[in-house]
């Protein structure tokens, strides 16, 4: 069988990145799933374990000194370490930007193909094929190359699992050339504020755009996401008037997601904000103007105002819930 490379992104506290699952779900699907990790102690039992539960057959360790003071560089070793010895058919990533710059590095350095943002990934006459979203979403496309292909996969996409595996772990060391890589001088953890799940990879999003006026009326938007246990997002034209951070920022040039279950409150669908969300499974938007391009996309639609009909939503969930 052969052999699929998985970068897991490992935090610097020992948190496997929620993108590992479904990686190692369509490496499962390609060949035999092996988790590749850059850390600079061997891996505690339970992360192996952990990996192992996500699918993971292999647990590829590449230890470096630099792997907590050098930016993407010990991924990248980890990797082309591990295409050296496995001789994988492929490599898959998440399409973060930790992941796209270690895939675009990558592909440099293997001299291999890169099919980015995919959001599925199949064989197909002995060919792997990345399926994607083109064009802000208006078209689905195939795509390969020949040789290695280095897959991206949007966060969120992949909504299954691979069996579960007992993991055995090759363990190698490398070196990274601090000159060639960018490297942190002090960690600063900011304090967790909120219980809010990560927009990338969120199970469900709940985004407000420009129609709610201000920074205080967009306070609604996150009501809504906390009776629901989602994250929040925000259309460009919310962020650049301030109501909401860039890190919310849904569309071509902010996070794309690929959510169970996306809301959409006052933003109108421009191309580039379709682009971003319109992969996901369910979509529910609530807009005013009955012509706007966001009702071309949703699954279901509402014409009203936000501020009559999402105060009562928010009522309905919270007494539901109660």
């Amino acid at each position: 069988m052969a052999h699929i490379l998985v970068l897991a992104e490992i935090s610097r506290h020992g948190h496997v990145a929620d993108s590992a699952r479904g990686l190692l779900a369509l490496a499962s699907r390609l060949g035999d799933p092996i988790a590749v990790v850059a850390t600079r102690e061997p891996l505690a039992d339970d992360l192996i374990a952990r990996l192992g539960s996500l699918g993971a057959t292999q647990v590829y360790q590449a230890q470096s000194e630099q792997a907590d003071t050098a930016l993407v560089a010990p991924q990248v070793e980890a990797l082309a370490a591990a295409v050296a010895t496995l001789n994988p058919a492929a490599v898959l990533l998440s399409h973060s930007f930790d992941g796209r710059e270690a895939a675009a590095r990558l592909a440099v350095r293997t001299g291999s193909g890169v099919l980015v943002d995919a959001i599925d990934v199949r064989t197909e006459d002995g060919r792997i094929i990345a399926s994607g979203s083109v064009y802000g979403g208006n078209y689905l496309v195939d795509s390969t190359t020949t040789g290695m292909p280095i897959i991206t996969v949007r966060p969120g996409a992949i909504d299954e699992s691979a069996p579960a595996a007992s993991a055995q772990v090759i363990s190698e060391t490398v070196t990274v050339d601090a000159a060639k890589a960018g490297m942190i001088d002090s960690y600063n953890d900011a304090p967790e504020v909120s219980v809010r799940p990560e927009l990338l990879g969120a199970k469900k999003v709940v985004s407000g755009g420009r129609g709610f006026g201000s920074k205080e009326n967009f306070a609604m938007v996150e009501e809504l996401a906390d009776a629901l246990g989602a994250a929040v997002g925000a259309s460009r034209a919310a962020v650049d008037a301030g109501y909401s951070p860039q890190t919310t920022q849904v569309g071509q040039t902010g996070v794309s997601v690929s959510p169970d279950l996306y809301i959409a409150l006052g933003i109108s669908g421009a191309i580039q904000h379709r682009a971003g969300m319109q992969t996901a499974k369910t979509i529910v938007a609530i807009n005013k103007d009955a012509d706007a391009p966001i009702f071309d996309v949703a699954d279901f639609g509402i014409v009203g105002d936000v501020f009559t009909i999402v105060p009562q939503l928010i009522e309905t969930i919270k007494s539901r819930s109660a």
